[in-house]
């Protein structure tokens, strides 16, 4: 009798209706996704207290969030093939424990080399975990208008994330620790690990040999040119370092894209860029966080340094923003059909780019509501509504076997645009400073407003890509 009551509890498990197992999936898969992409941004109010307790300096400090990043956008395209060799659903669960287990260790670090090695393997996870999150949506969610809401709630979680990942860390390191900015991950983590194996449905696999030239070349490249930019960041593009980085990141890409169009089972199938709408997408995805990053990094610099706010008030600042991009979640699904990504991506961009052209009229005297809550709407808006759609255009054509090698490649536009759009700006922000005259505080900001007007500059380029979309939805 034990042994059928186990066998029915099983098969009611299982036999829930597909809707219902669908929504449950989504859950897990978009959680786990929110919490990869907050983890980029999750410890940046949280530097202060980590430097302090753990005794950083000044330049090892950056690579708090430095680690994650160039272990993270290093092995997103390694990640996605082997998803679709090895098993998508178990590489996910793989990435997510991992993930989680690095979390828990960094919370209890308790030198400066133990919390940055949490941080690598937190990036390893991520990596393992990210790709295959899209991957799973698309082949999960086979009904066209389904997959759009999927993909769009997806996307909106990530573009959101690094706003959220601000709010988060205000809040846990204003009421507890830093430490739990790492341990919130746990609970999640585990939850996501347990469940996914039971509700989200493992897709077919598709056997075939991983590419090793070209899984060397792609993540020892990519990585090099992450590094070279968070180099240039703090050191300039002088910077002999970042100069050898660069130069070998791009050889080293080259000879990655050389064996991809000789290989039979290629990492990185280039036929994912033949389709228009599919490449315009890959573009603005790497465009948009090289412009929108700039406005997190030096907004909570603004706010903390210029004006004094707390870590919590810092963080509690990005929620219009947040709420923004959440509110295209729901909007860009039911506008999708009806009106073609061209015009959604040219309108996301056109407001884009208005929020920040209005912070380059920041000065060091602008309040919360008169400087910033009108830009922070206006990206918030603009920012949803031109990356919510990119996932979807990408994903709606891409035949199932190369799933998670375009969700890789996805992913590391987004991480190698941010950290390359950064690195731009903060060379900018600095050249600024050097000659700029009045109190340190007007010093700063000229050098923000400077920095803002490039990022501006940066997000015109996601406007003239949007109109090459095709005016029509696939």
């Amino acid at each position: 009798m034990p042994e059928q009551t186990l066998v029915t509890s099983r098969a009611s498990a299982t036999s829930a209706p597909p809707a219902s197992r669908h929504r449950l999936a989504l859950a897990i898969i978009v959680t786990c996704q929110l919490m990869l992409i907050l983890d980029a941004t999750v410890m940046n109010v949280a530097l202060p207290r980590i430097a302090e307790d753990l005794h950083f300096s000044r330049t090892g400090l950056a690579w708090v969030m430095n680690s994650y990043t160039l272990a993270f956008g290093g092995l997103l395209l390694l990640g996605g093939r082997a998803g679709d060799l090895l098993g998508r659903r178990r590489l996910f669960v793989a990435g997510i424990a991992l993930f989680t287990l690095a979390s828990l260790a960094g919370g209890f670090a308790t030198s400066a080399g133990w919390l940055l090695a949490a941080r690598v393997l937190q990036g390893v996870g991520a990596a393992m975990a990210g790709p295959n999150t899209i991957a799973l949506i698309a082949t999960t969610f086979t009904e066209a208008r389904e997959r759009i809401r999927a993909l769009a709630l997806l996307s909106g979680m990530a573009s959101a994330g690094f706003a959220i990942g601000l709010i988060v860390g205000g809040v846990l390191t204003e009421v507890a620790s830093w430490r739990w900015v790492l341990f919130i991950n746990v609970p999640f983590g585990l939850a996501a690990a347990l469940l996914a194996p039971r509700f989200v449905r493992e897709p077919e696999r598709h056997p075939g040999r991983l590419d090793l030239p070209g899984a060397l070349t792609a993540s020892t490249g990519v990585a090099a040119l992450v590094y070279a930019f968070i180099r240039a960041a703090g050191e300039g593009w002088s910077d002999a370092q970042a100069r050898i980085a660069i130069g070998a990141g791009l050889v080293l890409l080259a000879a990655f894209l050389l064996i991809e169009v000789r290989t039979r089972e290629p990492l990185l199938p280039l036929r994912l860029f033949a389709d228009r709408n599919r490449a315009a997408g890959y573009l603005n995805f790497f465009l948009g966080p090289a412009a929108m990053m700039s406005m997190f990094f030096f907004l909570t610099q603004f706010l903390q340094d210029v004006r004094g706010f707390s870590a919590l008030a810092t963080g509690l600042a990005f929620l219009p923003l947040a709420a923004g991009m959440f509110l295209m979640t729901r909007l860009v699904p039911r506008l999708l059909p009806r009106f073609g990504p061209r015009s959604l991506a040219v309108t996301g961009a056109a407001t884009m780019v208005a929020g920040l052209a209005w912070l380059t009229t920041l000065h060091s005297d602008s309040g919360y509501v008169d400087g910033l809550l009108g830009p922070m709407v206006l990206l918030g808006l603009g920012g949803g509504l031109g990356f919510v759609l990119l996932t979807p255009v990408i994903m709606a054509t891409v035949p199932p076997r190369d799933a998670g090698a375009a969700g890789g490649a996805l992913q590391t536009m987004q991480q190698t645009g941010a950290t390359l759009g950064l690195a731009i700006l903060v060379t900018v922000f600095g050249s600024a400073t050097r000659g700029a005259s009045g109190t340190p505080h007007e010093v700063v900001v000229q050098g923000m407003t400077t920095a803002f007007t490039v990022a501006a500059l940066i997000a015109s380029l996601t406007l003239l890509v949007a109109l090459t979309f095709r005016r029509a939805h696939p």
